[in-house]
């Protein structure tokens, strides 16, 4: 093989490895925000549909 032509292939592939794990990072990433936003919209749907209990109606400790 040519020694020029070998070069450039390992550039050419050391170029894709590189935006290849430049789009994985970014796609996990994203998906630990995504799963971060909606886990917290879950919590808040959560303390929001909480009954709650007046202090009117809560019972007394003797």
């Amino acid at each position: 093989m040519d020694t020029a032509f070998e070069a450039q292939t390992f550039t050419v592939l050391a170029v894709l490895a590189a935006a290849l794990l430049l789009l994985v990072t970014g796609g996990v990433i994203y998906l630990t925000a995504v799963d971060w936003r909606d886990r917290r919209r879950r919590q808040r749907e959560q303390q929001a549909n909480k009954p709650r209990i007046s202090p009117k109606n809560r019972k007394k400790k003797k």
